[in-house]
């Protein structure tokens, strides 16, 4: 497999080392029979009181001498039953980009209920450009090698740059498109999930303090809200296939939890990265489909208590090492 140098994490800078890592085969064969199968899903507000056996005794125990400093959090969803395992589950947790996987989500049922379709556009200049904006920047540069005063890009073209390159322009541009940053939190209200919260748009609302509520979730709270949206509750088939080909197509969490899954095993994601202005934050939300049963959520925050500009490879192999006590247990 090609190796591939990969600069879209979420807060990447000039002088930042490239991520080098293998690309992964697109496993699409199946999709409607698996996500048609998630039915059994039942989150309720804050996916507190769940009921039901995931088969994962223990797990907690194994995940909590996986923290190294600091706090991780996580959740693990059993969608055949709706049980969650985890450690530090109802702790919050600064979101960083994983909010994007509910947006890219937003984004599509609110074109197949009625809102702006995927093909309306959404004007573009180089005032918009954050520093992480691989797609949204291409946009622009070509607009303006035609002589252009602005770029266009279609709300599906936008969601998909924010969930697979983690795009901040992106992500900010289809937020206030869809009404702002209290319209996200509705969503989130709207599916159960009564604890995620969004308060700022990038890169903002990375700078998440100790004891600041904003921008916040927690594990269990998103595992159940992305539980939801995949299961029958949530958005149409047509729709779940498409975000679970987006998340599998994700590249950002190669040295994540996935790293730690066996080979084989169909995985996709969205990372959130947090650090400079507050302690390096290293998170992944992954669904995870194991041969032979019911797929899973696994929603897994680290704040490492450490200050730095951008996570180092042990704090990152944390997360893998989450992903091998999921395929463990």
């Amino acid at each position: 497999m090609d190796v591939v140098d990969l600069r879209v994490a979420e807060h990447y800078s000039p002088g930042m080392p490239p991520i080098h890592v293998h690309r992964r085969a697109l496993f699409l064969l199946a999709s409607g029979a698996v996500l048609g199968s998630c039915r059994a899903t039942r989150p309720t507000s804050g996916m507190t009181g769940v009921t039901g056996r995931s088969g994962m005794t223990g797990l907690g125990e194994t995940l909590a001498r996986l923290e190294r400093g600091g706090r991780l959090g996580v959740a693990v969803l059993d969608t055949a039953t709706g049980a969650v395992e985890g450690h530090r589950l109802d702790e919050r947790f600064a979101m960083c980009s994983t909010f994007k996987l509910v947006l890219a989500a937003q984004v599509l049922q609110r074109a197949r209920r009625g809102g702006p379709a995927l093909a309306s556009t959404v004007e573009l200049t180089e005032r918009d450009l954050l520093s992480h904006a691989p797609v949204t920047r291409a946009l622009v540069d070509a607009a303006a090698a035609r002589g252009e005063r602005a770029a266009t890009a279609s709300l599906v073209t936008l969601a998909h740059a924010a969930q697979t390159t983690s795009d901040n322009t992106a992500a900010n541009l289809l937020l206030r498109h869809l009404g702002g940053l209290a319209e996200f939190t509705a969503y989130c209200r709207a599916n159960g999930d009564d604890v995620t919260r969004l308060d700022r748009y990038e890169p903002e609302m990375n700078d998440v303090q100790p004891g600041d509520v904003r921008d916040t979730t927690s594990p269990r709270a998103m595992a159940g809200l992305v539980a939801r949206l995949f299961g029958e509750a949530g958005l149409a088939r047509e729709d779940r296939a498409t975000l679970r080909s987006w998340m599998i197509e994700t590249e950002t969490g190669a040295a994540r939890v996935r790293a730690g899954l066996p080979a084989g095993w169909v995985a996709g994601d969205k990372t959130g990265t947090g650090g400079g202005t507050c302690t390096v934050k290293v998170n992944d939300v992954v669904w995870i489909e194991p041969p032979g049963r019911a797929p899973l959520v696994v929603a897994a925050y680290y704040d490492t208590a450490t200050p730095g500009e951008w996570p180092s490879d042990a704090q990152e192999a944390v997360l893998a090492d989450v992903g091998r006590a999921v395929a463990g247990a």
